[in-house]
């Protein structure tokens, strides 16, 4: 590589806060260090309640969020679990390649590689392997020891591959709702999830009878009469149903109550949908600000086999899904190709997303012989109705990494982190360390 491997571009003090920008340089395929490299972006924080010095001597610990294609948290105060980690940490919030400052993937910045197939090929080096081999780099950069890491929902994917990859570089690890599975496949990922999403579904309708009234005239609404979201594309049933992201949350899910009841509104040329509806459903189903969710999805299960649009053809044995059922269920992760003809931040990507559907090579994410002789502390938090990550394959995977303590609880969903981070990141800590 050339250049500056590490560079500091700014500290600030904010509320019982202090942060710093960091620019580290990786190589974009790690396989080849002296090639083309990349500049990943990551922000520390720490708590003012330690002063300067013993702030700057705190033990690192990494935090890789959930995804793929969200950027790292930005925040303006300690609360939450980070309110709780920086007691007695200094917290690295990295942008994960292709999120946010890290050289970042969209529509508008893909076409600098080239046609779609130089495209596909790029998003090739997006994955779990090259986002811990870039941690463990920025690792050294740092001058750290082994440190702590703290994965979210495909954090904790990130996790294992890291344990499967880089155990040395590993204090201990915590993982909330990101138990991957380790082998079989997205099909077998959406054969699990489909029935979880559905009990969610009938656990929200029995809470709240009439919006399963609400919802189905939603959908036959937008089958009859056109319907535009601000951006200027027109809604569909289909679009409409994303929805059911909020299904995964504890307080989240009263929050699609609220949505809900302001659908409707009378108009001089009958029932249509409000405005406050339209605008708020606009920021559920865009992928403008996270576009490589929608695009590499799928490949996060893949490990030697191409995924063929998973959820797309699994769906069809699921028909309480489809958008024209009597009574459509809202859906939940689920990426479909339709979604490259709809969100006008998709659309210039679909043979790309096609692409990368039909790649049949994709390397292995974790090492199972190293994981089933992990000496590395982990702890995880399973949720047991989580509808993202499914209960029973965290579970399988626990009893393939030697070691791992599991708390397994039915009070959280799989957002559990931001509605009781405190509690869960003092209870995995704990136990790592018990």
């Amino acid at each position: 590589m050339t250049g500056q491997p590490h560079r500091v571009a700014g500290a600030y003090r904010l509320r019982r806060l202090r942060t710093t920008e960091h620019f580290f340089t990786v190589p974009l395929d790690h396989a080849d260090p002296g090639g083309e490299t990349l500049e990943v972006f990551a922000r520390d924080y720490s708590s003012l309640e330690h002063d300067d010095d013993s702030a700057s001597r705190l033990p690192w610990l990494l935090f890789l969020q959930g995804g793929p294609g969200g950027r790292g948290n930005r925040v303006t105060s300690l609360s939450g679990w980070m309110k709780e980690a920086a007691k007695s940490f200094r917290i690295l919030m990295l942008d994960q390649r292709g999120t946010g400052l890290s050289a970042p993937v969209n529509r508008q910045t893909l076409p600098l590689r080239g046609g779609a197939a130089e495209q596909a090929d790029y998003l090739t080096r997006f994955r779990a392997d090259s986002i811990v081999r870039d941690a463990e780099l920025i690792r050294r950069q740092l001058g750290s020891g082994p440190w702590s890491i703290f994965g979210q929902s495909y954090g904790g994917f990130c996790a294992l591959t890291y344990l499967s990859l880089a155990p040395e570089g590993l204090q201990e690890v915590l993982i909330t709702g990101g138990l991957a599975p380790l082998a079989g496949g997205a099909d077998r990922v959406y054969r699990a999830t489909f029935p979880r999403v559905e009990a969610r579904n009938r656990e929200y309708f029995d809470r709240y009878p009439q919006d399963r009234e609400r919802v189905t005239a939603v959908a036959r609404h937008l089958d009859a009469v056109p319907e535009y979201l601000p951006s200027g594309e027109r809604l569909t049933t289909g679009r409409f149903q994303m929805a059911g992201q909020f299904l995964g949350g504890n307080t989240r899910v009263d929050a699609l109550h609220y949505l809900l009841e302001d659908a409707f509104v009378q108009t001089p040329t009958g029932q249509r949908l409000s405005d406050t509806f339209l605008e708020q459903v606009a920021t559920l189903v865009s992928r403008a600000t996270n576009p490589l969710y929608a695009l590499m999805h799928e490949s996060i299960y893949a490990q030697g086999e191409a995924t063929n649009w998973a959820a797309w053809r699994v769906l069809g044995d699921f028909p309480q899904f489809a958008p024209e059922a009597a009574e459509p269920l809202l859906t939940g992760e689920m990426i479909y190709p339709w979604y490259f003809e709809q969100d006008p931040a998709l659309v210039p990507l679909r043979e790309v997303a096609d692409l990368l559907a039909a790649k049949s090579d994709w390397p292995a994410l974790y090492d199972l012989s190293r994981l089933a002789g992990n000496t590395v502390p982990v702890a995880a938090a399973v949720y047991r109705d989580d509808i993202y990550v499914e209960r029973g394959l965290s579970l399988e995977t626990a009893g393939q990494v030697n070691g791992l303590q599991v708390w397994e609880t039915d009070e959280f969903h799989h957002d559990g982190i931001a509605d009781d981070g405190e509690a869960i990141f003092a209870r995995l800590l704990g136990m790592v360390r018990n």
